[in-house]
């Protein structure tokens, strides 16, 4: 493809030859004045020439440039300054071409009013009013289960009143119902401290914090303060606190004894869809984890999609950072966060965990997209394969073939054949090597290849869009070369797997792609080498004991197969009908055919 940038009007050349070196946002626009797309850059004019000064082997970063007709950009002072008002830009614009960055999703939290008697409930609206919120829960259950540990442990309002000393003073609070059931101390008539509820929230918000140990150490002393005193039944109470907050901390994830509050982001890239784990850890527990999905339109790398994470957790959530541990440096310098990437130790656990998390994510809405929409899913899968193996079509008709013998004998071929991702057994096949001596792999591949898509070619059939040989290099060549004379080269795609470290061969090509373990293109072309190695061998050892067993009683005249049949059911092997008396053989096949066989064996028929 050509370079954009001679097809683009005189206006618009200027604009972007006129760009200062500074950071900015600039903006894409359509023909029609939409905003197609918004980047950031720490150096305007050198991001937005690349655009149009080279060629781009994404489809879709072509399809905009050619799509642009105009632009414009602002200025700012720092590179996370662009990172925030790019991120602004981009939920107030919606581009098509842009990362789909997750919008203001309803995460729960608690919330811990500011008044005098503080309220503290779940809500999934936060508002500036100086109100404490404790969050985000992504599990709505986990807010109601902290929640449901907080009311069993302290007798807190529930009601909306604005309860102030005046308010009390003027009488205007009426005991409720949750007085009288006692859940509530009755605030709204001044019947508790304002001291004693102030405990109360400080205990709460330690809860909220994951400070267990800390709150567990108070209830454990006052409540033997209050055995010494012979205060039996307010012993009792806080006894009963201390049991609920330690059921509680037993179902809390530990991660660390070591790390206190430090922050980690973990990274799962699907190619296409890129899942971010957030998690907040505070005294060795996760108190905090959110995984956000973000799905790539153009090419938008790894790190600046973890750069749109960070600012995004951090400007939703209210979080504050100090040291974030990652898996990778994102591509925007955060001022007063420190990055690190741990190779060994605590740090390192905790990034397996959030990498763990944001895997799971993944999984979870795979199997929710299989569930719902399994065709998208299928279409992702073949989409995967397709950019893995280099193909110029989704790989929706795949064939494998492997070829099994033992010494040279009996040589034989399978080709197992998966469509849409999935095994298509009513399609696959064997083949018995016809016009190979010995065991030669390569030869044997050729043969058949070349007597496989010869029939397919003429009855007409439809022809595989990929072909997987198991072997390396040499295999892979045989396989070529079979495609080659009958010109098929270029219509069918073939690739290698060797079996030792799972290398994936391509024509031409000496060095082989190494895919990651994880991928789903890899598992599938696993699963297809590992049905052709079964369902070749299985067709070999058939034959081999056929070969070894019925042969031998085929050459002796009088024997039919029904008596064949019978004797072999009866005695397992020929060995043993060898050794076996002529009344023995009677008993099975009767008298005349027991005489047959007895001499056939007693003549040295054995050794034919």
């Amino acid at each position: 493809m050509a370079k954009h940038d001679i097809d683009k009007s005189e206006s618009l050349k200027e604009k972007i030859h006129i760009l200062p070196d500074t950071p900015g946002v600039y903006m894409y626009y359509d023909a029609e004045g939409t905003v197609i797309y918004v980047g950031k850059a720490k150096n305007l004019k050198r991001r937005v020439l690349s655009y149009f000064s080279r060629t781009h082997e994404s489809v879709r970063t072509s399809l905009l440039v050619r799509a642009i007709a105009d632009m414009s950009y602002i200025v700012v002072p720092t590179e996370q300054d662009a990172l925030n008002l790019e991120n602004s830009m981009i939920k107030e614009y919606q581009p098509r071409y842009n990362v789909l960055l997750k919008d203001d999703k309803s995460y729960p939290w608690i919330c811990v009013t500011k008044e005098d008697y503080p309220r503290v409930f779940m809500t999934r609206h936060r508002v500036k009013d100086g109100s404490k919120y404790y969050g985000p829960y992504t599990d709505a259950s986990a807010a109601r289960t902290v929640l449901a540990l907080i009311r069993q442990l302290y007798p807190l309002r529930t009601c909306r009143h604005q309860i102030t000393d005046d308010y009390i003073a003027k009488g205007k609070g009426r005991l409720c119902l949750e007085y009288h059931m006692k859940n509530c101390q009755g605030c709204c008539k001044g019947l508790v401290a304002k001291e004693q509820y102030a405990n109360y929230i400080d205990n709460i918000k330690q809860i909220l914090n994951g400070e267990t140990r800390e709150l567990m150490n108070y209830l454990r002393d006052e409540m033997t303060k209050l055995a010494s005193e012979l205060r039996f039944e307010e012993a009792q109470t806080l006894k009963e606190q201390y049991q609920a907050v330690e059921r509680y901390r037993a179902k809390s994830v530990i991660i660390s004894q070591v790390l206190d509050d430090i922050d980690v982001f973990g990274i799962d890239d699907d190619t296409n869809v890129v899942y971010v784990n957030y998690m907040h850890i505070r005294r060795g527990a996760v108190v905090r984890s959110v995984t956000l999905q973000y799905r790539r339109r153009l090419e938008e790398t790894a790190e600046e999609i973890l750069a749109y994470a960070i600012d995004e957790v951090r400007r939703e959530f209210g979080a504050e950072f100090d040291e974030v541990v990652v898996p990778i440096i994102p591509d925007v310098e955060f001022s007063g966060i420190t990055f690190t990437i741990p190779q060994r130790g605590d740090r390192a656990k905790l990034l397996e965990v959030s990498t763990r998390n944001a895997r799971q994510a993944k999984v979870d809405w795979l199997k929710h997209l299989e569930k719902t929409d399994p065709e998208q899913r299928t279409n992702r899968l073949l989409e995967r394969m397709k950019s893995d193996f280099r193909l110029q079509e989704l790989p929706r008709h795949i064939e494998c073939f492997d070829n099994s013998n033992i010494q040279g004998t009996n040589p034989v071929a399978s080709c197992v054949v998966f469509k849409d991702g999935k095994p298509s057994k009513k399609d696959y096949r064997h083949f018995n090597i016809q016009t190979v001596e010995g065991p030669d792999d390569f030869a044997s591949m050729k043969e058949v290849l070349t007597r496989r898509y010869s029939r397919l070619v003429n009855e007409g059939e439809p022809l595989p869009q990929l072909i997987v040989v198991d072997g390396g290099k040499g295999q892979l060549s045989s396989a070529v070369e079979a495609l080659d004379e009958m010109g098929l080269r270029g219509v069918i795609a073939v690739v290698g797997i060797a079996k030792r470290l799972e290398e994936i061969y391509f024509p031409g090509d000496s060095v082989p792609l190494y895919i990651d373990k994880n991928s789903e293109s890899l598992r599938v072309v696993q699963h297809l080498r590992d049905e052709a190695h079964r369902f070749g061998i299985t067709h070999h050892r058939n034959r081999r004991s056929k070969t070894q067993t019925v042969s031998e009683l085929d050459s002796i005249k009088g024997i039919g197969e029904a008596t064949r049949t019978a004797i072999l059911k009866q005695f397992r092997s020929v060995k043993k009908i060898r050794e076996a008396s002529e009344d023995e053989l009677a008993q099975v096949v009767g008298k005349a055919k027991a005489r047959i066989l007895r001499n056939y064996f007693d003549d040295g028929g054995a050794a034919q």
